[in-house]
């Protein structure tokens, strides 16, 4: 790439799905993104944009002091059209329905396309780069793809909660009821993640630690 994007191009690249690199813009500027390298469209319907690895870079440059976006507020995370996966706790998520089914849906594709186009070998069943900087939400979007429910805002009626462990390149996924906390270290394995099961020695509660796969 040998010039910057013009405003508006790096207007819909920084507010690009936080999680997934999934954009929003004018059939025109999208278009113009995938000509220049920043952007792919996906090829299965319904055949949204994501960023490519360079669109990711770009993202994650500071823009330069005098053009537009530099001055731009970005969007608040939980902000309408924002994808970001259910970590488990939020507080006033809706009820999942069938939009919630499809934004996750095209989220998992994406990150799969990611996956093809950053991991050296192009595999697509153990997690790429970006994942490792993400931990939190990319083992977050496997289990929600995967149909298995979060926990909601009041933590009573069970699900799964996905924390930063500060063990490096690790996560905690709780979930009370011992057949669901194994089905979601089943569904982490099944997409490239290595998992191991913990009691926790004071509550005697089982939690797993996941890490992405690197072979």
């Amino acid at each position: 790439m040998t010039r910057p994007p013009t405003a508006a191009q790096r207007r819909v690249i920084d507010t690009a799905d936080p999680v997934t690199g999934r954009l929003r813009g004018t059939e025109f500027q999208l278009a113009a993104l995938v000509r220049r390298g920043l952007a792919f469209r996906h090829p299965r319907p319904p055949h949204d944009h994501f960023l490519t690895p360079a669109g990711h870079r770009v993202r994650e440059e500071a823009p330069p002091a005098d053009t537009p976006a530099a001055t731009e507020a970005p969007p608040a995370s939980g902000a309408p059209g924002v994808f970001a996966a259910r970590v488990g706790g939020e507080q006033g998520i809706p009820a999942a329905g069938p939009a919630r089914t499809r934004e996750v849906h095209s989220a998992w594709q994406g990150l799969l396309e990611l996956r093809r186009m950053t991991n050296a070998d192009g595999a697509m069943d153990r997690p790429c780069g970006w994942e490792r900087k993400h931990l939190v939400q990319a083992a977050a979007l496997a289990l929600e793809a995967a149909g298995h429910r979060p926990e909601d805002g009041g933590g009573a009626g069970g699900g799964y909660r996905v924390r930063a462990t500060p063990q490096p390149e690790a996560v905690a996924v709780r979930e009370p009821d011992g057949d669901a906390l194994r089905a979601c270290a089943a569904t982490l394995e099944r997409t490239g993640w290595q998992v191991s099961a913990h009691t926790e020695p004071r509550t005697g509660a089982r939690y797993l630690l996941a890490s992405p796969r690197r072979t």
